[in-house]
């Protein structure tokens, strides 16, 4: 199988990767990641897509491009099945149809998500962060600069997808794995006739997927703990390949899922710890703090600790699902305290 280590945008380049999978990197404007991956499988009827990537001029040119280049049509495409709802996988699908007439499939949970965005004005997507990082015990000068812009929701889906259904790819067996965390209804597809799993943004093999909970202090989920068995069910599928969304094709993905979870088990231990070494219960924007990210807190900028306090809520809750710590009640913002071990 074809292999590529992490290089900027400019250097990648649509790939056939053999078996009738091809890769095309998509562009992703303004942001670290550089770019998508975006897969096509072959079948008799047509091509079917694995994630579209950002809507964006310049990413739909790549993405209608780098098939050109492979000796596809995008208005031959079958079908696109998106891992999951965030922009820079599905922001181009609804284009993708409408140049081909294909369908849009993802899973039922985020499906519900999309249409709820449709449903969301602007206007009260603002007013629900404001009051989002308020609870969380954001300064309040920062408040209005942690707030990022909403972008377009993506296309409505045609087909809604389970745990365990086979996607309409004739000739070929390509199965939806349901793997929560990253959003609710994130999936894998198990390309069962080769071996290979597309892993969207649920196993990486350099970064971790951000794992958060909106709003910060839901007390009816726990995404953390639901990534977590995810992992653990994708290293029981054994030995695939694993065709990730960002970074690069790798190698023997259990190994990986292992790693990140136990990534994710430290620090979880981590935060406890520092958690029992304080006086006094602490607020998710406090927690955020002095937890460890890829720079300083003071160097984060405002809209990036608002993602450090997703993340920080998400490793709060559980915690508090495993009982070691608690919240304590009727206070605002909400704040948590470790209990005695």
């Amino acid at each position: 199988m074809a292999k590529t280590r992490r290089r900027p945008y400019s250097e990648q380049r649509p790939q056939d990767l053999g078996g009738g999978v091809w890769s095309v990197p998509v562009p992703i404007p303004g942001n670290p990641l550089g770019y998508t991956l975006v897969y096509a499988v072959d079948s008799p009827r047509g091509p079917v897509l694995v994630d579209a990537g950002w809507n964006h001029p310049d990413a739909w040119e790549a993405l209608s491009g780098g098939l050109a280049a492979l000796g596809l049509d995008v208005a031959a495409v079958r079908g696109v099945v998106v891992t999951h709802f965030h922009p820079d996988h599905a922001g181009l699908a609804g284009q993708v149809k409408e140049a081909s007439g294909a369908w849009i499939a993802m899973h039922e949970e985020d499906a519900a998500l999309v249409r709820l965005m449709h449903r969301f004005a602007a206007e009260e997507h603002a007013s629900f962060q404001s009051d989002m990082l308020r609870r969380a015990g954001a300064d309040p000068g920062e408040v209005g600069e942690a707030m990022g812009t909403r972008p377009d929701p993506p296309a409505l889906p045609d087909r809604e997808l389970r745990d365990g259904d086979l996607v309409d790819l004739p000739g070929r067996k390509l199965r939806a794995v349901h793997t929560p965390g990253h959003t609710p209804g994130h999936i894998c597809l198990h390309l069962e006739d080769a071996d290979r799993l597309f892993t969207g943004d649920h196993v990486l093999p350099d970064i971790t997927p951000h794992i958060g909970i909106y709003p910060y202090d839901r007390d009816d989920v726990d995404p953390l703990g639901d990534f977590l068995d995810s992992l653990n069910r994708v290293g029981e599928l054994g030995l695939l390949d694993a065709l990730p969304a960002h970074e690069w094709i790798f190698h023997d993905v259990a190994a990986r899922a292992a790693e990140i979870r136990h990534h994710h088990e430290e620090k979880l231990i981590r935060l406890r710890t520092l958690m029992a070494e304080r006086s006094r219960p602490l607020t998710i924007w406090e927690v955020a703090a002095m937890m460890t990210w890829n720079r300083p807190w003071d160097d984060l900028a405002p809209v990036l600790r608002s993602m450090a306090a997703g993340e920080a809520a998400a490793h709060l809750r559980t915690l508090e699902t495993r009982g070691l710590i608690r919240r304590v009640p009727e206070v605002d913002p909400v704040r948590f305290q470790a209990l005695d071990s």
